[in-house]
This record gives structure tokens, C-alpha cells and sequence, in this order.
């Protein structure tokens, strides 16, 4: 009689072998429960509504963070995304103000197109001239804005209450409009393109540009789609700030670029590219918005507000860089 078969240690292997990639993503997520639990406790009367309070302000940073987080993935930096969100949004609402439903969303998914053409401009710039990244992208970010001030001085315009609502109102069982409009998003842009031959170019050229050329990556081509896909990400979170405050103003989007470098590296995404998950990105968008709620509601002072999340992400930052060293040796 033969003895029996032993199970194979493949799947075994492969849960570890995932755990060790997803470490970093899996701690924010964790950290984000512990950050809900902990605002439970300072609110005890936390209700739908702060939840929908919650997933409205983290929104727009958590879109703005993708952005960012695309074209660093690819190894580049993005320091207009705020700029192009703010553009973003006094156009729609300048365009929006007296419009339907399809007429709104018409209009959303041609600034949709317009953002990454823009995106995809700045791309092939930065890759035919040899312009550093942060240089390019400073230059386009006052371009935007001096665009989007131009359009509108003062804030104005206005957004159907339709459109307002399918992006940031209320769907059944008090499920916020917004967590939907993520997994959409997530769902239909990214999870697909992560695992074509573009997706997977991204990650090559942030890791290295030269191995990735040698191995018959179109360098190019793939730095100009990172930036053409920031530019929807950006769009979709100006059009989100439209959908917020029903109006259009200049420096909506002002904050949203230094933010989303600050959510993109305690989302786990290197700087240096090539590493790193939306998941987390989105994830650590939420921690920065629900700490500072957090902080809010301990009666904090806003002005230690920003330095306590400035010290966060110094601590992340060390965190990470002592781990990466640590796994060198």
C-alpha cells in the first residue's frame, strides 16, 4: 500500500511569498482600522454621516494621491496635480452651472480626455528634452494655475445637484457615493492596466530606466502614459471638488499636490519608483484626513494638526528607509 500523497507547499508558499509584497499595504490598512477605532472612541456618537463626512473630505486627496502615485510608480514626480485639479474645476463648474445630468457628465469626461492629453504633453516634454521631472512639471503646475485664475478670479459657477450627488451623495444602506466612485475607478482603470504590458512597464522603468530599455521596454512611451493616466486621476478629483462645493475656485487645488506626496509615501510608495500599491496610496489618503478629523475632535489646535501629520510622515519615511536598508544587509 503506498503511503499518501503530501499536500504540496506551493500554495503555502505563494500566501508567504504575497505577504512579504503586500507587507507595507496591509500595515496601513491596519493602521487605518486602528485610526477608525480610535475616532470611535474620542466620538461616540459617530454616525452615517460622519462616516459620509469622513469619505467626501478624504476623496479628492485619495484621487489626487493616484495621480501622484502613477507617475512615481514610473519614476517621475507630478507637481501639478493640484494645479490641474483646480483648472479641473472652475472649468466644470463654469461649464456645469446651468446643465443636466448627461450634460454634466459630458462635459466631465471631456476634461477627462483634455487632462490626459495635457498629462501626456507634459510626458513626451520631460522625455524629449531631458527636463527633470520636477522642474517640468513646476513649471506646467503655474502654468495651470495662472490658466485656472485666469478663468475664474473669484469662485463662481455651480454643478447639478444630480451630478453632485452621483459622485459625492448617499447610495443605499448609507454606503457614500464616494467609496463607490473609488472602486470604480480602481476596478475599471487600474486593476486592468496593472496587469497588461503598460502596467507592468511602469513598475520596469521606476525600477530601472537602463534594464528596462535593454529589455526592450518602450522607456518613453511609458513615462508619457504615467503622466497621461495622473492627468484622469487629477481630473476625476477636480471634478470631485466640484461636486463638493457646487462651485469653482482657482486654489481649490492648491494643498492637493504636496498632500499627495505625503500620501503616497505613507502608502508604501517609493520615491525612487517602481515599487509600491494604489491600495496603500488610497488607504494612507484616509489615515491623513481621519487623523486630522481625529485631531479636530481632541479640540487640537489646527496649526499642531499639520505639524503632528508632518511628523507622521517623517516617521513613516524613516520606518521605511530602515527597512529597506535592513533588507539590503
Amino acid at each position: 500500500m503506498s503511503a499518501p500523497a503530501l499536500p504540496s507547499p506551493r500554495p503555502a508558499v505563494a500566501r508567504a511569498r504575497w505577504a512579504r509584497r503586500n507587507a507595507w499595504t496591509l500595515g496601513v490598512y491596519a493602521l487605518l482600522l486602528l485610526l477608525l477605532l480610535a475616532e470611535k472612541i474620542v466620538h461616540p456618537g459617530l454616525n452615517a454621516f460622519d462616516v459620509q463626512s469622513l469619505v467626501d473630505g478624504a476623496l479628492p486627496l485619495a484621487l489626487a494621491a493616484l495621480a501622484q502615485a502613477a507617475v512615481v510608480i514610473a519614476g517621475g514626480i507630478d507637481l501639478a496635480v493640484g494645479s490641474v485639479m483646480s483648472l479641473v474645476n472652475v472649468v466644470s463648474a463654469l461649464t456645469m452651472a446651468h446643465a443636466d445630468l448627461g450634460g454634466a457628465l459630458l462635459i466631465a469626461a471631456l476634461l477627462i480626455v483634455g487632462a490626459a492629453l495635457a498629462g501626456g504633453l507634459t510626458g513626451a516634454v520631460i522625455t524629449a528634452t531631458g527636463v527633470p521631472d520636477i522642474i517640468a512639471t513646476l513649471g506646467t503646475g503655474f502654468l495651470w494655475a495662472g490658466l485656472a485664475l485666469q478663468i475664474m478670479p473669484i469662485p463662481g459657477g455651480g454643478a447639478p445637484l444630480d451630478f453632485a450627488n452621483l459622485l459625492t451623495g448617499e447610495l443605499g444602506a448609507n454606503i457614500p457615493a464616494g467609496l463607490i466612485v473609488l472602486v470604480v475607478v480602481l476596478a475599471v482603470i487600474w486593476l486592468p492596466l496593472r496587469r497588461t504590458r503598460l502596467g507592468l512597464a511602469l513598475y520596469a522603468v521606476g525600477s530601472n530606466r537602463s534594464a528596462a530599455y535593454l529589455s526592450g521596454i518602450g522607456v518613453a512611451q511609458a513615462r508619457i502614459a504615467a503622466y497621461a493616466l495622473g492627468g484622469v486621476f487629477a481630473a476625476l478629483g477636480g471634478l470631485v471638488l466640484t461636486a463638493s462645493t457646487s462651485n469653482g475656485n482657482a486654489t481649490s487645488g492648491v494643498s492637493y499636490t504636496l498632500n499627495s506626496v505625503a500620501a503616497i509615501v505613507v502608502g508604501g510608495i517609493s520615491l525612487t519608483g517602481g515599487r509600491g500599491s494604489m491600495l496603500g496610496a488610497v488607504a494612507a489618503a484616509f489615515i491623513l484626513t481621519l487623523a486630522n478629523t481625529i485631531l479636530t475632535f481632541l479640540g487640537v489646535d489646527p496649526n499642531y494638526s499639520i505639524v503632528i501629520q508632518g511628523a507622521l510622515v517623517v516617521v513613516v519615511v524613516m520606518v521605511a528607509g530602515l527597512l529597506l536598508v535592513r533588507r539590503r544587509l
